[in-house]
Order: structure tokens, then sequence, then C-alpha cells
């Protein structure tokens, strides 16, 4: 029997762009609605606006002053000590959004790590296409722009926005952005804006800002049209992951589906 989900949770750190995409999402309010709205940092006007706009519940948990509470000043899991403080704020957040049921939650910019993905499916939207493999693993993982960065160096002439369902993490491990594909974007090509990959390569400074340049043209048009698309049909049963850990899609295994049309067509296992 499919299983499926009505009741999400939004996280955001950043700007909240993919936030107000779901909120606007045509099955938004039917197939699925948002519970509740979440933010790692005080102060996230954006964040309280969105809730505030669309009747949501708001909740803050600010992870910086939670570290500094517990006489930590690096908002990092490198250390034991900061992996157990993290435990304990995935725990607060925990208690702060249980009240409103969730079964499904969207990471719409989500920056810290956070175990509550072991607690229910986790959709994570990431900027780099996740089927691409080098020696066994996916080429372009990262944070914020070093996806783009791998892929500009690496001479690629496009990028792709990718769903995934994140995994929990353990301190120390070298896995990153791993976990079942559920869709990526259509192309998006890849401007260096007059500029050689070899000026690149030697100018830091210029390579972050053509990267930064990618990034935002790669959110304007792939994350903001795959993520709704991709969280409606999650919430309607589409998706499934086998009892083997095997992505299925409308009950056929596939490595990802192809959201590039108006139609989506799923990418066969290799």
């Amino acid at each position: 029997m499919k299983r499926k989900y009505s009741n999400a949770v939004i996280f955001l750190s950043g700007t909240g762009s993919n936030a107000e995409k779901l909120l606007s999402s045509p099955r938004c309010g039917t197939a699925w609605h948002c519970c509740a709205i979440v933010t790692d940092r005080s102060g996230h006007t954006r964040a309280r606006k969105l809730a505030e706009q669309n009747g949501i519940p708001f909740v803050e948990a600010d992870i910086f002053r939670f570290y500094a509470e517990h006489g930590l000043s690096k908002i990092s899991i490198a250390t034991k000590e900061g992996f157990r403080v993290r435990q304990l704020w995935t725990d607060d957040l925990r208690r702060k959004i249980r009240p409103f049921q969730p079964d499904f939650g969207l990471l719409a910019g989500f920056v810290p790590l956070t175990n509550i993905v072991a607690d229910f499916p986790c959709l994570n939207i990431h900027p780099g296409d996740l089927t691409v493999m080098q020696d066994g693993k996916p080429l372009l993982t990262g944070l914020h722009e070093v996806p783009v960065r791998k892929a500009i160096l690496a001479g690629f002439d496009h990028l792709r926005s990718s769903v995934l369902i994140a995994t929990p993490f353990t301190p120390g491990a070298p896995e990153m952005d791993h976990g079942c594909i559920p869709g990526i974007s259509a192309k998006v090509p890849v401007d260096l804006l007059g500029h050689t990959r070899g000026e690149l390569r030697e100018n830091e400074v210029l390579l972050k800002q053509i990267a930064e340049y990618n990034l935002n043209q790669l959110k304007r048009f792939g994350d903001w049209t795959l993520f709704p698309r991709v969280a409606d049909d999650f919430s309607e049963g589409k998706f499934q992951i086998s009892p083997e850990g095997v992505l299925l899609y409308e009950d056929s295994p596939v490595l990802t589906v192809d959201y590039s049309s108006s139609v989506p067509k799923p990418v066969p296992l290799p």
C-alpha cells in the first residue's frame, strides 16, 4: 500500500525563496499542507512574514543561541561536545514541532545538519546533480556554491538541482548529500560571464563570484520549479522506498525522475 504524506514542516535558514515557491504550489493546501515554518535563527523576519501571510505556526530554534548557552562559540559537530550539543538542539527542535504532528519535512535551504531527518522523511533541495558519479561517489556534493564550483571546474556546460531524501549523519562520516534522489531539474546553462575556466582556476575570488552567480541562476530555474513538483508527487505517494532501500516511482525502481518537462520522466537504474 502506498504511503501518502499530508502534514509538512518547512525548515529554512536563508532568504525563504524556496519556501515561498513550495507554499505557492498548486497542491499545497490540497494534497498536503504546511503545519509549521521553522527557522534555525532568531530575527528571521522573512520566515516569520511567510508564516503570518499564510496563517502557519512559526517556530524559532536559534542554533547560535543554543550553542552559546551551552558554552560553545562554534556551530560545529566536529568535536564530541559539538556533536552532543547538536543532538540536544535537535531534541529541543523535536519538542517544538511535535504539537503540529508532521509526517514529512521540506528542507528549503536549512543549513544545520540535524537527525530530525530520522523521525520522518525530509526532502532536501541541493544545488547540483547528485546522479553524477566519480569513483563510485556523487561528485557534486557540498554546501552553498561548492557543487556549482565543482561543476564549473570539471567543465560542465550545464547545472541541475536535485531533491534528495535526507539521511541521518554520524560524526566523522565521509558521506555527504547521500540518499535516494526523487528528482532532478531541467538543465540550466553555465554562464562564465565572458571568463575562461583557466582564469577561474587562477583567481579564487573570481571563481567564487562566478559560482555564486550561477548558483542564483540555478535556484531560479532549477530549485523553484523542481522542489514544489517533487514535494507534490512525494505527498501523493508516487515515491516509495523498497525494503532494500531502492527508490520506487509509481512502483518501478528508478535512479531518479527527470522533471525537465511537464511530464516527469523516470530515469532507470544503471
